[in-house]
């Protein structure tokens, strides 16, 4: 019987960018096929943006995940960032791969470096379709359903996980 994982993660976590590649090689490593379910902050849910935190709280979030970006051998550019957009549109490049047969993995792995190391604003379109054409080899055709579906309005988001395989919708309680 072949093991699996429901992964929950966000594009726009520095959590998830830390993590990830350690999380994929483990999976790998066990042969775990990993299940991808895309989640942003909710606000209305209580999810608190890191930039609506009291300072002394960035301040210690800021210095943990230096700490583990090092840790993990990744470079994580926090401070003088350019004003990003938001960068949840980018969960359905992934999806979309997940969904075609293509490397979610690659893709997921391609758009998180860009946001968190190079601070490439993938909440553009354009920005988002170069990445994932040209770092991850996904040929346009196949991101289709990705690049036709925008803009993603945030009332989508707040159905907080989505079953891609299954086509249910998860409830938050």
């Amino acid at each position: 019987m072949t093991k699996s994982v429901e992964y929950f993660f966000s594009i726009g976590s520095p959590w998830s960018y830390i993590g990830f590649d350690a999380f994929a090689e483990l999976a790998a490593k066990n042969d775990v096929v990993i299940t991808p379910y895309l989640t942003t902050v909710v606000e209305e849910n209580g999810g608190i943006f890191s930039r609506n935190r009291p300072e002394i709280r960035r301040a210690y979030w800021t210095r943990d995940l230096k700490r583990w970006a090092r840790v993990r051998g990744k470079e994580l550019r926090l401070e003088h960032r350019p004003d990003l957009n938001d960068p949840t549109p980018a969960s359905l490049f992934v999806i979309a791969a997940y969904l075609d047969g293509q490397d979610w993995i690659g893709v997921a792995r391609a758009l998180q470096h860009a946001f968190w190391s190079e601070a490439k604003d993938i909440g553009k379109p354009g920005v988002r379709e170069a990445i994932v054409t040209s770092d991850c080899s996904v040929p346009r055709s196949e991101m289709s359903m990705a690049i036709d579906m925008q803009p993603i309005r945030h009332e989508a988001a707040l159905n907080v996980f989505f079953n891609q395989a299954k086509k249910e919708r998860r409830t938050f309680l």
